[in-house]
């Protein structure tokens, strides 16, 4: 198959995704609802819901299920976001210790109605679950690149600070909202490692939105040369007709080349298929830094 091949645009099996249930995935939803929690593992429609709550595994997402941002490929409510919960960070770190969880994932909406766009109330919500015995991943917003709010999220310690890239450069313009960009959030993850050198970061890439391999690859090698270190890769799946369509359905093997193409590069964990989302075997991944062989500036 060509490098740069058109892929198929008949729905695969992959898309069937067993429905959520079991008595873990139960006490996880108990657990969360009972304390009035968002998670991206709903509002986004992750497609793995089943396997990570049925594992007593979620991603948190904070400040609210409104975001002020547009991106045309997301499910999450965009508008104008309530008032932050003070209480929140509190919630989040109750809400982990009846789970006992030991890894967790956190992530957010864009709250650009605010003045420092979350960035404290984000890294408060670190530090509470932090106390809490529990180790932290962010996946963070863009913070429109103000490296003074980055420093809040470095400086309160999360294990893995994690930033999407989200698509190729090409289709930055008509994937991501106007207030986000290819260059900007490149800029977030260089920062991250320029401001603290040990810092574990980690990106992603949909496939599926009509990007080539070639772009692909350039944009891995972008991520590489500013010392991400985990890389995720997943195929785009429309959430509803409301966002853009779906312009290719990708087969296995794509993401199976891309993922050796990726370890080439130096990445030391990439997670590459179908169903993979940003937090999709987060721990797993962070813990492949005990066999970090990856070269470059930055490690």
């Amino acid at each position: 198959m060509n490098i740069n091949s058109v892929y198929l645009f008949v729905k695969p099996e992959y898309v069937k995704v067993k429905l959520p249930s079991g008595n873990t995935y139960l006490k996880v939803k108990e657990a969360i609802k009972g304390r009035e929690l968002v998670t991206v593992c709903e509002e986004a429609r992750c497609p793995n819901v089943a396997e990570c709550w049925g594992s007593g595994t979620a991603t948190f997402m904070v400040m609210g299920p409104v975001c002020t941002r547009g991106c045309r490929f997301c499910s999450v409510t965009h508008g104008k976001p309530a008032p932050l919960d003070p209480l929140e960070p509190e919630k989040v770190a109750m809400a982990v210790r009846q789970m006992k969880l030991s890894y967790v994932v956190i992530t957010s909406v864009d709250r650009d109605d605010l003045p420092d766009f979350g960035a404290n109330h984000f890294s408060n919500v670190i530090r509470e679950v932090k106390r809490v015995g529990a180790k932290v991943e962010v996946l963070i917003p863009d913070f429109q690149g103000r490296k003074d709010l980055i420093n809040i999220i470095v400086e309160a310690a999360p294990t893995v600070i994690g930033h999407n890239i989200e698509t190729v450069r090409r289709l930055t313009p008509k994937i991501r909202d106007p207030r986000a960009g290819y260059e900007q959030s490149l800029s977030v993850l260089k920062y991250i490692k320029d401001k603290n050198r040990d810092s574990i970061t980690k990106s992603s890439i949909m496939l599926g939105l009509g990007e080539t391999d070639d772009e692909v690859i350039a944009t891995m090698r972008d991520l590489r040369a500013i010392g991400v270190n985990i890389l995720t890769i997943g195929q785009y799946l429309r959430p509803s007709r409301m966002q853009v369509a779906v312009a290719e359905y990708s087969p296995v093997e794509r993401f199976e080349r891309l993922k050796d193409v990726a370890y080439d590069m130096g990445f030391s964990y990439v997670a590459s298929g179908p169903l993979v989302r940003s937090s999709y075997r987060a721990l797993e991944a962070w813990l492949s830094r005990f066999n970090d062989n990856s070269g470059g500036e930055y490690d």
